[in-house]
């Protein structure tokens, strides 16, 4: 009789790290940092804890992570919109558009943004949290400072207005709708508020 094998213990042959870590972050998402087991983690991802620690870390680790991919994704895909050749009010509204759809969506209810619906309560007492949510909207900052600033150069800006003082306003603007999407408020209430930002922000057509 042959006798089989032992299974080796740890994470599967055909682990995705970036697959997990998107389920896990789903996770994350609906319940909160603090809110989340392992028990669930494990679940979402199909990795016993060994395979989560193993890949990740511990739970801390994981969270982090998500909070640095949802970073980088959303200063990669915002800084390349700014980066094309197009009029301030095209680039907010697509902007402020492809945000509330985003915003709007979640496999449970609307979810808001990731990092400002789960960082903003974690970061009080959590050093990591707090840092990766203080440079996000840092970025965001200077994002639209910078793009704001070619607008300006070419008359788009809203007479009256500079660069520095609208960048946070903006921004501000944009992580409203993530709150207002996450507290229930519907697509027509949000796209109400992205053009009256826009309005705001840009000079009379």
């Amino acid at each position: 009789m042959v006798q089989k094998e032992p299974r080796p213990r740890g994470r599967p042959r055909s682990f995705d790290a970036d697959a997990a870590l998107e389920k896990a972050r789903a996770v994350f998402w609906n319940q909160g940092y603090a809110a989340t087991s392992l028990d669930e983690l494990s679940a979402a991802t199909g990795l016993n804890r060994p395979s989560l620690y193993g890949a990740f870390g511990d739970k801390h680790a994981l969270y982090t992570a998500a909070l640095e991919r949802t970073r980088d994704e959303a200063v990669a895909s915002i800084g390349g919109l700014f980066a094309q050749d197009l009029p301030l009010r095209d680039t907010l509204g697509r902007l402020y558009a492809g945000a509330i759809r985003a915003y709007s969506a979640g496999d449970a209810r609307q979810r808001g943004c990731f990092l400002i619906g789960t960082a903003v309560t974690q970061s009080v007492d959590d050093p990591a949290a707090r840092e990766i949510l203080a440079g996000f909207l840092a970025q965001m900052d200077r994002l639209f400072g910078e793009r704001f600033s070619r607008a300006q150069g070419v008359g788009q800006l809203a007479p009256g207005l500079t660069a520095a003082a609208a960048a946070p306003l903006a921004s501000a603007s944009l992580h409203s709708l993530a709150i207002r999407a996450r507290a229930g408020a519907g697509e027509a209430e949000l796209h109400a508020i992205a053009a009256g930002a826009v309005d705001l922000f840009c000079a009379p057509d």
